[in-house]
């Protein structure tokens, strides 16, 4: 049984500018710039003029799976600098007042549950934008992953194990991620 080459090309759109320096890739856009580390030996990389193009060098199942991970994250990275990335939060607070506030990279909950210590989240990457309104947490950055990320950190902030999410509904929870509704 022959393998086939795999060939997937993209080409950088207008306002997108892409920087190579070998296993970094750049791209940059109007909200902001995601960099992307692709290094793997089986497969080529290559910069022509205004288009990526990803190769296979023999199309294994292994290369496959490769380069289609490579394909999405390139995809989101492009999408990210264009038009970024927002995550949408909701606090839930039946019983007790839950005061949520940010300040220099990290989330303070105040009052969950009726707790004296306050639960507080420091984020890794200072590029993501948190900002609260009311009972409305939003998350916005250029990196899908990123955002995600920290969206993901702010949930579990307030997660209590052993209690069923069903009746105990207090907490954060996550009601609109990028591209989908929950």
């Amino acid at each position: 049984m022959v393998k086939k080459e795999l060939n997937v090309k993209f080409e950088i759109p207008q306002g997108v500018s892409l920087e190579v320096t070998h296993p970094i890739y750049k791209f940059k856009g109007e909200k902001g710039e995601v960099s992307l580390k692709l290094n793997e030996p089986v497969l080529k990389i290559e910069k022509k003029d205004n288009n990526l193009e990803l190769s296979s060098i023999k199309g294994t199942k292994n290369e496959k799976k490769i380069l289609f991970t490579y394909r999405s994250k390139i995809k989101n990275a492009i999408e990210g600098v264009q038009n970024g990335y927002l995550y949408e939060l909701k606090v839930c607070s039946g019983h007790f007042p839950m005061n949520v506030s940010v300040n220099n990279n990290t989330i303070t909950v105040k009052n969950f549950l009726g707790e004296k210590v306050p639960r507080v989240c420091k984020f890794i990457y200072d590029d993501v934008k948190v900002q609260v309104q009311g009972d409305k947490i939003t998350v916005e950055a250029a990196d899908k992953e990123r955002a995600g990320q920290i969206a993901a950190s702010i949930e579990l902030l307030c997660r209590r194990p052993g209690f069923d999410r069903r009746i105990f509904q207090d907490g954060i929870y996550i009601t609109k991620k990028a591209g989908k509704e929950l």
